[in-house]
């Protein structure tokens, strides 16, 4: 498949570098370069975000990037209507239509695109399975192979009310990439320690904390909900995983809030959201930020080997852990809503069941490979 290059009515109004040394792509050693997006999806149009994707894709390596992130609920859009009011039917119904499935043509053309490029990229995006929806994330290789899918494992508050929880098989969210080991977890996964701990075991280099768009503390809420609250639980994530960690988010316009009616609600009523950046192994600040209402990339160049001088320090699966004393346990694997006992070989069924071969979406995906 032909890959465009990128629209010039794809606007990218800052690019944000480590090192300004854009035309010399090559990274020596334990040297990566990394895209971390702070850009404005088409809200609740699949299609159409999809398309953006590649071309920020195709942006992202142009620039000498070798893995590029996008933000929780990028396809198509965090359904922000649902801190404003439980039930909207008509919304629901359209973001359910313009969720992403794994197994579609819109999915493929995200893996070829990252194929095209030779560039791995981590997605969010609503799943759709069945009309049943769930907050997932994919890291799909620069062979354009899907290397991690995962589902938040728990829908946070508001979120209930239209994704559902996420399968056994899911904690394992950490795959090896040429950029190294790369893992993800989703807005506030990072305030649930099991979980984190259970990360952190399987030795990431990299971490990419997604979030939606997130506004500053005006005092009226959860200081945890806000952008500084955020900025403090990816930092500390940095910290306690001794990890580089990608802080990628969304932007919402006046256009968005007006598409999801959010005006009177407790968030995203105003534009802005952005606060993309880089924190280092030790929780530092690595990036500078775009402006929270503008859409751009944050482009770093990492030194892997600093994680060696963070975790002489402490490494809390490692020497600094007492697992003799305190350890986690996990059951994992998937428990299918319905089970076949005493059939023989009948077919068993399971909500994890691709669509049936009478949708537009369920054309066999020969790129869809888990390892």
């Amino acid at each position: 498949m032909a890959i465009d290059p990128p629209s010039s009515s794809l606007t990218i109004n800052l690019v944000i570098l480590l090192k300004p040394n854009i035309s010399q792509p090559q990274l020596s050693g334990s040297r990566v370069r990394v895209a971390v997006t702070q850009t404005e999806p088409v809200w609740l149009n699949l299609d159409a975000t999809v398309e953006k994707t590649c071309k920020l894709i195709n942006e992202a390596a142009e620039n000498g990037a070798q893995l590029v992130t996008f933000p929780e609920c990028w396809i198509p859009g965090y359904p922000a209507w649902i801190w404003s009011r439980p039930v909207d039917l008509k919304l629901s119904t359209r973001y359910i239509q313009n969720s992403l499935k794994v197994d579609s043509v819109q999915m493929i053309k995200i893996q070829e695109c990252a194929a095209a490029n030779k560039i791995t990229v981590v997605l969010g995006f609503s799943e759709n399975i069945h009309s049943s929806l769930y907050i997932s994330q994919a890291i799909i290789g620069p062979d354009g192979k899907i290397l991690t899918l995962r589902k938040k494992i728990k829908a946070t508050h508001m979120e209930r009310t239209i994704f559902g929880d996420s399968f056994g098989d899911c904690l394992h969210s950490v795959a090896d990439t040429p950029a190294g080991r790369v893992g993800a977890l989703s807005c506030w996964e990072h305030i649930q320690p099991l979980l984190k701990y259970h990360t952190y075991s399987q030795r990431e280099q990299i971490h990419v904390a997604a979030w939606p768009p997130v506004f500053d503390d005006d005092g009226s809420g959860l200081h945890s909900m806000t952008r500084q609250g955020t900025e403090t639980l990816s930092k500390a994530y940095a910290m306690e995983s001794q990890s580089f960690v990608l802080c990628t988010t969304a932007v919402v316009s006046q256009a968005g809030i007006d598409e999801m009616a959010t005006q009177t609600g407790v968030v995203m009523n105003v534009p802005g959201g952005g606060f993309s950046a880089v924190y280092g192994p030790d929780g530092r600040q690595l990036s500078e930020f775009i402006p929270s209402t503008q859409e751009g990339i944050v482009y770093a160049d990492l030194d892997l080997d600093e994680i060696h001088k963070s975790r002489a320090f402490v490494d809390l699966c490692g020497h600094y852990s007492r697992p003799d004393m305190l350890w986690l346990g996990v059951h994992g694997g998937v428990k299918p809503h319905v089970r076949h006992e005493g059939m023989g070989s009948a077919r068993r069924h399971s909500i994890t069941d691709l669509a049936g071969p009478d949708t537009e979406q369920s054309k066999p995906n020969s790129m869809f490979t888990l390892v």
